[in-house]
């Protein structure tokens, strides 16, 4: 049978159990799964984008909740500016000044941007980042994960249902054949993103 949506995941995670009293349980095993997703994977389908308002004078600015990891920042000033990653430390060394001035570095600081130097005008920062993988549900019966690698959701999640019933030598089959989907959805991952011819650039500065 295709498994492409929730429903059609809960179906086949309970034909692989071969038992009707887990249907129930079936949803936790899949947000396990995805949980063990947010830590180990990522993928182009989990890139996003969202813009943020710098104001005059704060140096903080909040970060979307579902982020995993930055990949890029820049000011869409013009020309667009692109801003170098340093640690709060390194930051604070690089740009020891109090006087405001246009950000030209940041860092993450619990759930917070901290930019150097702290603004002085009004800016729009563009962040681009690796996102959680959204949740399936009854409202959110798919997403790119599960249509592009339906074998990934389905032995993570059975290696979470068969660590539930204790049957050590199932889930451990099952938790290898989602490492291994997983190393392969790496690989193929990084081969793509990379393939591209490779320029150089400066790490921080003003980009047409």
């Amino acid at each position: 049978m295709a498994i492409s949506t929730f429903a059609e995941l809960k179906t086949a995670i309970d034909n692989w159990l071969a038992r009707t009293d887990m249907a129930d349980r079936a949803a936790e095993f899949i947000a396990l799964a995805e949980a063990r997703m947010n830590r180990e994977l990522e993928t182009r389908s989990q890139e996003t984008r969202v813009t943020a308002t710098l104001t005059a004078g704060d140096a903080y600015v909040s970060l979307p909740t579902d982020v995993r990891a930055i990949r890029h920042v820049r000011l869409n000033t013009s020309p667009r500016t692109i801003l170098k990653y340093m640690t709060p430390e390194q930051a604070d060394r690089e740009f020891p000044s109090t006087g405001n001035g246009k950000p030209k570095a940041y860092s993450v600081v619990g759930t917070e941007i901290y930019f150097r130097p702290t603004p002085d005008d009004t800016h729009t920062a563009e962040i681009t980042y690796v996102a959680n993988v959204t949740p399936l549900s009854d409202s959110n019966t798919t997403n790119n994960i599960l249509t592009r690698h339906p074998d990934l959701y389905l032995h993570g999640a059975l290696a979470e249902a068969f660590g539930y019933l204790m049957d050590d030598q199932k889930q451990a089959q099952h938790d290898a054949l989602f490492q291994r989907a997983a190393a392969a959805i790496q690989a193929d991952e990084d081969r793509a993103r990379f393939a591209g011819p490779l320029t150089l650039t400066s790490d921080y500065g003003e980009v047409a």
